[in-house]
């Protein structure tokens, strides 16, 4: 039976004479037209296209970056690019199906896939921090821990779950979310404690405030952005903390946008 290890050394072998660019053009398209495919099928065939979605994900960034993955690595570096492909797989059931919003919502996902591998490149090959290329791709990678954390909780919310689900998907996906930031800042091959008590510091803060706000009277989106805000606010911060880099004026860019959202969340209260 052909397992996961050997689908990838055979990936390994018939593609390392294809230029690395030309890799990441033909992933992103295969991918593009697997998300266009599926979206042509209603909501109850997920159980199908997600598993399709993740191996073929996996699959194709381990084809395009190809050299140099350690075993950290593999959770690092492929994270990302299979949680934006499924975050905008469900967000896309959210709107009417039809091709006024499957056309935008899908060239923005091949653009998005296509900058989620470079980011894995980056990271991969070890950049200095102190480089213009480490920044942008961290920015971008963060940009898309914020857009893929609230389309997840946007599709959550929709289903109006009780608030002990919510807590728990909301926890989790901002603990994973913030193991693979953590990570970033130092590149290791292996996970370290203070790293995960972070990550575990940011699940459990929106664990709570996920049960708190499942009590509240708000529109779905404003439930998705408070959220959203608010793990961008404290993991960022952690982030620059953990980096040795917590100035006043960092403190304020985040500290800012966090009570921007909260007094936006106030103003959409509808007891």
């Amino acid at each position: 039976m052909l397992t996961i290890h050997h689908l990838l050394q055979t990936v390994r072998k018939k593609s390392s004479r294809i230029e690395k660019r030309y890799r990441f053009v033909i992933s992103a398209t295969i991918l593009t037209a697997l998300v266009v495919i599926s979206t042509f099928f209603p909501f109850n065939y997920a159980l199908i296209f997600i598993p399709l979605l993740v191996m073929a994900t996996y699959v194709l960034t381990y084809f395009s970056l190809l050299e140099g993955i350690e075993d950290m690595s593999r959770f690092g570096l492929f994270l990302m690019p299979v949680v934006v492909t499924i975050a905008f797989y469900f967000f896309y059931f959210l709107f009417p199906a039809r091709w006024l919003t499957r056309i935008p919502l899908i060239v923005l996902y091949g653009i998005s896939i296509y900058a989620m591998l470079l980011c894995s490149n980056i990271f991969n090959v070890g950049v200095e921090k102190n480089l213009q290329l480490y920044r942008a791709a961290f920015s971008i990678n963060f940009f898309y821990h914020a857009l893929s954390s609230f389309f997840i909780f946007n599709l959550l919310f929709s289903f109006q779950q009780i608030f002990l689900v919510n807590a728990v998907v909301v926890g989790v996906t901002g603990f994973v979310l913030g193991i693979h930031l953590f990570w970033t800042i130092k590149l290791n091959k292996h996970l370290e404690r203070e790293i995960l008590l972070y990550a575990l510091l940011i699940g459990l803060i929106l664990a709570e405030l996920a049960a708190v706000i499942s009590f509240v009277p708000l529109k779905i989106p404003i439930y998705s952005l408070f959220l959203t805000a608010c793990y961008y606010s404290l993991s960022g911060l952690l982030y620059n903390y953990i980096d040795q880099r917590l100035f006043k004026e960092t403190v304020r860019e985040y500290a800012t946008v966090l009570v921007f959202v909260c007094i936006i969340t106030i103003l959409s209260l509808s007891w």
